[in-house]
């Protein structure tokens, strides 16, 4: 069997060969074929004011950018010099125009080359490769986001669950807390344990008593995925409460095709290959995924607030503890993937299919 290759019936199908997870090959390969070529998340637009360098997954890709904010435009450049290769701009800052600190080269706020010392008499100068590349971006419920050479627009990779992310309302959000984990596991492995709730009952005993496992559900779009899961009797619910906003109440928007009036007690976006938007009553967790090595990976949690009252309570009440639990299976499968004895699984047909779509997505972006 060919090892990307998974069948489109998840009936039929077995999952990604142990062999994708435990080869460095397969790891270093991943960077160009399937993160090169995905989108990427820096952060909230409020957090730009004028030029602001950031990076494309740190300790991975290790990109440098520039989030340039003007009057007119929000926008990414590359962060390098095309002259000697420095980094342009270290700190946040305003300016009206980008200069290099090595040479003197200097810049628009749109990447165009204005003006170089010293350079009289070079033929050919300057030309396209002396302006600044600008990245593919693209902004979405307040949130930004870049590629360095997507495989499809950003719309595509969001597809059909882009509402639920586009409706969070981000004049409401408030970014309490960044926090980072560091998963002795591969990345992949991570992804695969949040695409599926089939473990909520085995791994999660609290969290199952706040979810009903029976009415879970899992769509599946073309780069990405939503699982829904409805509350227990009693338990607080996104529909039931939604964002706070003095004395009126903003419901946030429920998952597409799912009935308006149930009660919602968590809603998971995932955006192939690493982003996941987690919807809770109280507000929203963005988590990121960062492959370091092929069995360590960091996960950034980032908390936005919208109705601190509810922070304790329902799904989302003890995000720290579930992550410990979900830790500790991963890097359980991370060890066991590596036996002698374990090439390839099965799938649920009902409770896998997050899963499965994930599997069929590396095989593609990876043959």
């Amino acid at each position: 069997m060919p090892l990307f290759e998974i069948d489109p019936d998840i009936r039929k199908a077995r999952t990604l060969a142990s062999e994708f997870y435990t080869d460095p090959a397969c790891f270093e390969l991943s960077k160009e074929k399937i993160f090169v070529h995905s989108w990427q998340f820096l952060g909230h637009a409020d957090e730009v004011d004028g030029l602001k360098p950031a990076t494309i997954l740190p300790g991975f890709l290790d990109e440098p950018v520039l989030l340039v904010k003007t009057d007119e435009t929000l926008a990414c450049l590359s962060n390098v010099c095309t002259h000697r290769g420095k980094i342009l701009v270290e700190e946040p800052c305003q300016a009206n125009l980008i200069r290099c600190g090595y040479h003197g080269r200097r810049f628009s706020l749109d990447g165009k080359f204005l003006s170089m010392p010293e350079f009289e008499g070079v033929e050919n100068f300057p030309c396209e490769s002396d302006n600044l590349r600008q990245l593919p971006f693209s902004t979405l419920g307040g949130f930004m986001f870049a590629s360095i050479d997507p495989v499809a627009p950003f719309n595509a990779f969001v597809n059909d669950a882009a509402p639920l992310l586009g409706d969070t309302q981000p004049q409401l959000l408030r970014l309490v807390e960044t926090r980072e984990y560091e998963v002795n596991a591969h990345w992949a492995l991570y992804c695969e344990n949040y695409l599926e709730g089939f473990h909520i009952p085995y791994v999660h005993r609290s969290l199952s008593e706040i979810v009903d496992y029976g009415s879970y559900t899992t769509e599946t779009f073309r780069y990405s995925s939503l699982q829904t899961a409805l509350s227990e009797p009693g338990a607080p619910s996104i529909t039931g409460t939604g964002f706070q906003v003095g004395d009126e109440r903003h419901p946030v928007a429920t998952a597409p095709g799912s009935d308006a009036h149930s009660n919602i007690a968590a809603s998971y976006l995932f955006i192939f290959p690493n982003l996941m938007f987690n919807f809770y009553p109280w507000g929203l967790s963005v988590n990121v995924v960062r492959p370091v090595t092929p069995s360590k990976t960091v996960v950034e949690f980032l908390t936005y607030v919208s109705d601190e009252t509810l922070m304790e309570t329902g799904a989302g009440a003890d995000l720290h503890g579930v992550e410990m639990e979900d830790e500790a299976v991963v890097e359980s499968v991370q060890k066991g993937i590596r036996s002698r004895f374990y090439s390839h699984g099965r799938y649920s047909p009902t409770r896998e299919q997050g899963t499965h779509h994930f599997h069929r997505l590396i095989a593609e972006f990876m043959k």
